[in-house]
C-alpha cells in the first residue's frame, strides 16, 4: 500500500521545479515510507510540462497531469488529490515558499492521528499593507464564514485518505479550497513556521487575484451578504422614515423651507450606489447559480503521465499538444 502521496500543483515554475524536486524527495526519502509525487500543470506557458514529463520518465515515483489551459489553482489542487493514492496527501506549492523539509513532521503528526496537519506561516518579511489587509480580511472572514479559516493557514497541509475522499465527495465547481478543509472537520493539528520567500520567479497572486480569490472565500460558504443587504435596506426604510416625519413635524411648526441641493443629490447618489451593491451581490450570487447548473468539467486533460504526447524534435513548440480528454 502506497503511504504517502504528495500532489504539488504547478505554473510557470521551469525555473525552480527541478531543485524542488530533489528538495522534496531529499526529505521524503529518510522517512522510509513508500510516496508518490502527483505534479499538475496547470497550462503554464514555459517549459515546465516538458520538465516534469522528464521527471516522469526518470523517477517511477513522479506521475504528473497536464491540462490544456490555466484553469487555476483550485482545480489544480482537485486534478491532484484526484490522482492521489496514498493514505496520507501532502499539498504544497513548487515555488519552495513551502519547505520540503517539514513534511517528515507533518507525516510524524499524522502517524498520531491527526486527519489533517496544518503548516501555518507567519507574516515575516511581507509589506506592511499587504498585512494588516490579510489580518482585516480573516477578522471579516471569522465573522461572516459558517467555517474557521485561519489567517496564515493556507494549501500546505497534509490529508489523510479519509479526509480526502471527503473533498472530493463535494461537487460543487466554485471551490475554495480553504473553506472546504475546514467545513468537512476530522481531528486537526497545526505549527507554524517562519515565512520563506520564493526561490525563483515572480508570484502569481498579484492585487487583483488575491482580490478574486478574497471574494470567493466570503461568498462560498455563506449567504450573509444577502442578509446583510437586506438589514441595510431595513435601516434605510426606518431612516428615510424618521427624516420624512422629522420634516413634516418641522413644516407644521416653521413653514416650508427652501429645498436643499446638496442633501438632496447626497441621498440620491448615496442610496442609488448600496442598490447597485446590493445588486452586485445578488448578482454574483446568482451567477455560481448559472455556472453550477452547467455541469461542466472541472478542467481539460492535455496529457498524462498515462499518455504522454511525443516531445518534439525541436523542442517546445506552440503547435506541440497532447492527447486532451475531460475529468469531470
Amino acid at each position: 500500500m502506497l503511504q504517502v502521496s504528495v500532489v504539488v500543483p504547478c505554473f510557470n515554475e521551469t525555473e525552480v521545479i527541478e531543485a524542488f524536486h530533489a528538495a522534496l524527495v531529499t526529505a521524503l526519502e529518510p522517512t522510509g515510507q513508500t510516496f508518490e509525487i502527483c505534479y499538475v500543470d496547470d497550462g503554464s506557458r514555459d517549459r515546465t510540462r516538458w520538465q516534469l514529463r522528464e521527471l516522469a520518465r526518470s523517477d517511477p515515483r513522479v506521475r504528473y497531469t497536464s491540462f490544456s489551459r490555466n484553469f487555476g489553482k483550485e482545480a489544480a489542487i482537485l486534478a491532484g488529490l484526484r490522482m492521489s493514492r496514498g493514505e496520507a496527501v501532502v499539498l504544497m506549492d513548487a515555488d519552495l515558499q513551502h519547505p520540503p523539509e517539514l513534511v517528515p513532521r507533518m507525516l510524524e503528526l499524522h502517524r498520531h492521528g491527526y486527519d489533517q496537519v496544518v503548516a501555518q506561516r507567519d507574516r515575516t518579511g511581507e509589506g506592511v499593507l499587504r498585512t494588516v489587509l490579510s489580518r482585516v480580511y480573516y477578522q471579516l472572514v471569522r465573522r461572516c464564514m459558517d467555517v474557521e479559516v485561519v489567517d496564515g493557514a493556507g494549501d500546505f497541509r497534509l490529508l489523510s485518505r479519509h479526509a480526502v475522499d471527503s473533498v472530493l465527495s463535494l461537487p460543487e465547481s466554485n471551490r475554495f479550497s480553504k473553506g472546504i478543509f475546514s467545513w468537512i472537520g476530522f481531528d486537526t493539528a497545526g505549527f507554524t513556521y517562519r515565512n520563506v520567500r520564493r526561490a525563483a520567479g515572480h508570484s502569481k497572486w498579484g492585487g487583483r487575484n488575491l482580490l478574486n480569490y478574497g471574494i470567493d472565500g466570503l461568498l462560498s460558504f455563506n449567504s450573509r451578504p444577502l442578509r446583510l443587504a437586506i438589514h441595510t435596506g431595513l435601516w434605510l426604510f426606518l431612516s428615510a422614515l424618521a427624516y420624512a416625519l422629522w420634516i413634516i413635524t418641522n413644516v407644521a411648526l416653521n413653514g416650508v423651507d427652501a429645498p436643499g441641493y446638496t442633501s438632496l443629490m447626497t441621498g440620491i447618489v448615496g442610496l442609488s450606489g448600496i442598490q447597485l451593491a446590493t445588486l452586485g451581490v445578488i448578482g454574483e450570487y446568482v451567477g455560481r447559480i448559472y455556472h453550477e447548473t452547467k455541469h461542466r468539467p472541472h478542467y481539460v486533460v492535455r496529457e498524462t503521465d498515462a499518455s504522454p504526447a511525443p516531445l518534439p524534435s525541436g523542442g517546445p513548440s506552440a503547435s506541440s499538444v497532447g492527447q486532451a480528454r475531460s475529468e469531470s
